[in-house]
């Protein structure tokens, strides 16, 4: 779907002023990460209407906007850091409260504090000097460059790779139901984009293809 309206967004984010970008990610923000805390530890239930940007919409606006946007690196660390203590403090309490059903709950991409450490670690990668990197890692700095001329065609990909990499279609199974996540999350991350880049690059040598995926 956001693929389908990445024309749309461009617009949106090039004319948009800052005070209303404020405002439609204040709005994505407290449907996507507030509100399921109130349904989580209460009876509250709000319509599913009120809110009706959520999901991935804010992440894919988020780049745009954090570019534009300075914070101090001690508030960014900080940032980090509670963000990751509170992932842990946060899971520690649901598992023991509610139940493991929920344990997932603060490590999902929609937490707030998932969504606080995205930001930051966002912004302190984009502080870090391309050329400084190009100097000291040229192999690494030639994978970025091609991840980054890739990035929506990767987008659209990713998704089905990762569903085939939990599930086993392809003949051997990366997931949470079978290994600790911090081993399960950096490795289905690399063999996933490993895998996207290894679909992308042929296609785009066919002209047709090459001008649907970008």
């Amino acid at each position: 779907g956001l693929y389908l309206l990445t024309p749309v967004l461009r617009v949106l984010v090039a004319y948009i002023k800052r005070r209303t970008f404020n405002f439609l990610l204040m709005l994505w923000f407290l449907g996507t990460a507030i509100v399921p805390i109130l349904s989580l530890f209460t009876d509250y239930r709000l319509n599913s209407n009120v809110f009706i940007l959520t999901g991935w919409l804010g992440y894919f606006l988020m780049g745009a906007y954090s570019l534009k946007t300075r914070v101090r690196s001690e508030v960014l660390y900080a940032t980090l850091g509670l963000g990751l203590v509170w992932t842990t403090i946060g899971t520690y309490i649901i598992v023991g409260t509610i139940g493991e059903r929920q344990s997932q709950f603060f490590y999902d991409a929609y937490s707030f504090s998932m969504i606080g450490v995205s930001v930051a670690l966002f912004l302190i990668l984009s502080t870090v000097s391309v050329e400084r990197v190009e100097k000291r890692f040229p192999k690494g700095s030639r994978l970025l460059s091609l991840i980054s001329q890739n990035t929506i065609p990767i987008y659209l990909f990713h998704i089905m790779i990762l569903e085939a990499l939990q599930n086993g279609f392809l003949g051997f199974q990366i997931s949470l139901a079978t290994m600790n996540p911090v081993l399960e999350i950096p490795l289905i991350t690399a063999v996933t984009l490993l895998i996207c880049l290894a679909i992308i690059y042929p296609l785009k040598k066919v002209p047709f293809v090459k001008r649907i995926i970008g």
